[in-house]
């Protein structure tokens, strides 16, 4: 799926932002529950990402960790840049490896997607609204109110991920795809 949105993402307007067909989800998501061979290759690059997003929105805790989710809101309270930096690589030390590996996947997408966003419209901002709400929720229910803040909390903190991927999880992360 990653290559795919890899390959696809920088190139395609409003990625992340247009769903792919519902019942096209729902079938390949059985599908591929089950362990059965998919090519989403054949498939819209929307219904890739409408995948993605279910994918990471089914990690147990989010893959950033719902338990640590007071603390990445408030990265974006601290001062300047290096500060935040620091912060987040900190809580990234905290994850489970899998989780890491993952993230640096995600961010090395996003980050091909972003350097394209004249082409497709989806800047940091743009691709932090759409994707945040996947990556980390609260461990608990609240207010409408207070939800509201938290997700924009979040979406803040992945544009500045988005932006700052490089010098977060190394420059390598923008070839972790090899020559596509």
């Amino acid at each position: 799926m990653l290559s795919l949105l890899y390959q696809e993402g920088p190139t395609t307007e409003g990625i992340f932002r247009r769903s792919g067909s519902a019942k096209i989800c729902k079938e390949l998501k059985e599908k591929l529950d089950s362990g059965a061979e998919v090519d989403l290759a054949c498939e819209s690059i929307f219904v890739t990402a409408s995948l993605f997003k279910d994918f990471l929105r089914n990690i147990p805790g989010s893959i950033l960790s719902s338990q640590l989710c007071d603390k990445w809101v408030s990265v974006m309270d601290q001062g300047n840049n290096e500060e935040k930096i620091k912060s987040v690589q900190r809580l990234i030390e905290q994850l489970p490896r899998a989780n890491v590996v993952l993230l640096r996947y995600i961010f090395g997408v996003l980050h091909g997607i972003e350097m394209r966003s004249e082409e497709n419209q989806m800047n940091a901002f743009n691709l932090a609204i759409c994707i945040a709400p996947s990556l980390l929720w609260p461990p608990v229910s609240s207010t409408p109110d207070i939800e509201s803040e938290i997700t924009k909390k979040i979406s803040s903190l992945v544009q500045f991920l988005t932006e700052n991927c490089c010098r977060i999880f190394g420059e390598e992360i923008t070839s972790l795809f090899g020559e596509i």
